[in-house]
């Protein structure tokens, strides 16, 4: 059984202001990481665009046709302080869903073991009304309940390791007592969310906020000692990871002071839980990751235990 890995050109042609950290070359960087010859097994799919159904499960029709219509023929639109969008945008963020969607459609027809979407715009921040954080459309999230609807998955669950805490996807399963999510990211940091104490209504979220500076060993006892085990609890029939590796030390926005060896650790241990709980159906989307080179190294840790579990 392979593991899919979905990209398309609209990853890398979403139009940022000049000097925007969420630029087309975090895609090339991982693109062409993904190119060498060792993940030359990796089988390469186009991603579709995510419907308006799939979309509406996650964000209202309001909110949908807001972010489409204003798409711009030329030039950028501006959601908020840092979310833009221009001619490629949207059809970018649609991708990236859609991607997720299709994957999660792949493991369910057995076709892949588990799939990486290598995608941008990033999505955890958009929320159910909301575009925010470099974010349009909540690609993990929607992919999650995609699993619900099309497939009759009872429990799902989206796990987060970016360094930025996913406010769009705690929002989105918040009140829902049969989707779970998870997130250890670095506190106080953008977006001001994820406190310990907020657990959703049906004790369905689980946060693990980490200070600065506390790196691998913090991290890594966060994921074993707590999130993973609420996880596993939790019991997930899909499990869909918002990748973001902007906790890894050399990245600009952020300060856990984490390395390859700890992304790859992480992926190895959800991916247990997944063979344990979920029969192994696994997604991973990318989400933040700010300094090229230890992206792509990143990215590349990450996808190589996919390939290998």
């Amino acid at each position: 059984m392979t593991t899919l890995l979905y990209t398309h050109a609209s990853f890398g042609a979403h139009e940022v202001p000049p000097g925007h950290v969420e630029h087309p070359g975090r895609y090339a960087a991982v693109e062409q990481m993904l190119g060498r010859e060792d993940f030359a097994s990796l089988e390469r799919r186009m991603p579709p665009r995510a419907n308006a159904e799939q979309v509406e499960r996650v964000h209202s029709e309001r909110f949908r046709e807001l972010v489409e219509d204003n798409s711009p023929a030329e030039g950028l639109v501006q959601f908020d302080a840092d979310t833009f969008a221009g001619p490629h945008s949207v059809d970018a963020s649609l991708r990236a869903a859609g991607g997720a969607c299709a994957a999660v459609d792949a493991l369910y027809k057995g076709e892949a073991k588990n799939a990486f979407v290598a995608a941008r715009p990033p999505g955890h921040h958009a929320e159910p009304e909301r575009a925010m954080g470099f974010c349009l459309f909540n690609g993990a999230a929607i992919a999650a309940l995609h699993a619900r609807a099309a497939h009759g998955a009872k429990r799902v669950a989206v796990v987060d390791f970016d360094v930025h805490h996913g406010n769009g996807t705690e929002a989105a399963f918040w009140h829902d007592e049969n989707a779970f999510y998870a997130s250890s990211h670095e506190w106080p940091q953008y977006p001001g969310t994820g406190r310990a104490s907020d657990r959703g209504a049906f004790d369905n979220i689980a946060n693990a906020p980490l200070a600065g500076g506390e790196g691998s060993l913090a991290f890594r006892r966060a994921w074993g000692e707590t999130l993973l085990l609420a996880l596993s609890d939790f019991g997930p029939d899909l499990i869909v990871i918002s990748a973001g590796f902007d906790a890894h030390r050399a990245d600009p926005l952020g300060g856990l002071e984490l390395t390859e060896d700890d992304f790859a650790w992480v992926t190895r241990e959800i991916a247990a839980v997944a063979r344990d709980k979920a029969a192994g159906r696994l997604v991973s989307i990318m989400e933040g990751g700010y300094d090229l080179k230890a992206l792509a190294a990143s990215a590349a840790a990450h996808v190589k235990v996919l390939m290998d579990v």
